[in-house]
């Protein structure tokens, strides 16, 4: 076996249908007294639910998180904390509420209560991503990791299934990517195949069954494991592409991660076999690239950056943002292959490897 260090990261798990009733007795577990509930504007209705249970202990609601977290949205929720005399944030929804609560707390080291409602997964990582004027700027601070998170299946029940498709892949990115990580470690392998498989099980059967309570939970199950994942080790090329699509060509963050993971690990397949091998065992398929093609395609997700706002005229620009900062990738990066890969996502065509 390699050598490796593994630093476990410290944050609290409830996980299990109902447990959101559960969310008081965690804002007191945490010493808090005055909870600003946020939320996305499409959740107010569950936000709401979440701050009747809170009771006296809430301060009210922020409903204006948004993608990419623009850093105009994170001061405005900022401040609204400090005049509400908020000492917790209470993070209901997806990606995009989780980063507006790490948003905060980067600045006024608030402790944060997920709930996801989504798999997203960021809410095990201590990984924040603001953009401001057009570019994503991403970092890594431990105050901004959650202390409690709250995995109920039930408030995922209602994702649409083109959402719970787009999500799950976007989950299976964390896990694959931290299987070719540069500081990976035998745990971390283990968790993201784990993952991959859970998710991989799931998805065909919402598909047919949107509201299946077991299928709910295994989805939600992977993608707590593929966010620990991510939290605990470095990612590469899949995750870098990503925030430059989303955060200067404002693509919707699940979608864009589903689009591109086939062919960012197709490029990366040669230099990565080991960490394709156990993609491919965990989705029980011959190939990892063309496995997660086949999970989005078959299961009514997008897989062409066209169809999902891109313009082709952006690829060069998207092409010279990827490549001004170089970062631990199995495979070097280089322009030619680079666009070329990018061009293969924005038309769909089916990734070789």
């Amino acid at each position: 076996m390699h050598s490796f260090i593994y630093s476990a990261l410290p944050s609290r798990v409830i996980f299990g249908c109902g447990s959101l009733q559960q969310v008081r007795q965690e804002v007191e577990a945490l010493g808090a007294t005055r909870a600003l509930v946020l939320c996305t504007p499409e959740q107010v209705t569950l936000a709401q639910q979440v701050s009747d249970l809170l009771g006296d202990r809430s301060a009210g609601l922020f409903d204006r998180a948004v993608m990419h977290v623009p850093i105009e949205t994170a001061r405005e929720a900022r401040d609204v904390a400090q005049r509400l005399g908020a000492d917790c944030a209470v993070a209901v929804g997806g990606g995009s509420t989780t980063g507006l609560g790490k948003a905060i707390a980067l600045e006024s080291g608030l402790p944060i209560l997920a709930i996801p409602t989504t798999y997203a997964g960021s809410e095990m990582t201590p990984i924040y991503g603001i953009t401001e004027s057009g570019l994503k700027k991403t970092g890594k601070d431990a105050r901004v990791l959650p202390k409690t998170v709250i995995y109920d299946p039930e408030l995922t029940l209602g994702l649409p299934i083109g959402m719970s498709v787009s999500s799950g892949i976007n989950a299976i990115a964390h896990a694959a990517e931290g299987l070719y990580a540069h500081d990976g470690n035998p745990i971390m392998s283990f968790l993201a195949e784990e993952g991959i498989a859970a998710i991989g099980r799931a998805l065909p059967l919402l598909k047919q069954k949107p509201a299946d309570a077991e299928a709910r939970s295994d989805a939600l199950y992977g993608a707590w494991l593929c966010g620990s994942v991510l939290g605990h080790v470095g990612m590469a090329l899949h995750h870098k592409l990503c925030h430059t699509l989303g955060g200067s060509f404002n693509l919707p963050h699940a979608e864009t991660h589903t689009i591109v993971l086939p062919h960012a690990l197709a490029y990366n397949a040669a230099a990565a076999p080991k960490a394709m091998e156990r993609i491919a065992r965990a989705l029980d398929a011959q190939s990892g690239p063309q496995a997660v093609y086949n999970l989005a395609l078959y299961n009514g997700a997008p897989v062409a950056l066209r169809d999902i706002g891109m313009r082709e005229e952006d690829l060069d620009k998207a092409c010279d943002i990827a490549m001004q900062n170089q970062y631990p990738n199995p495979r070097p990066l280089e322009r030619g292959p680079l666009r070329q890969l990018l061009q293969n996502a924005y038309e769909g065509v089916r990734p070789v490897g």
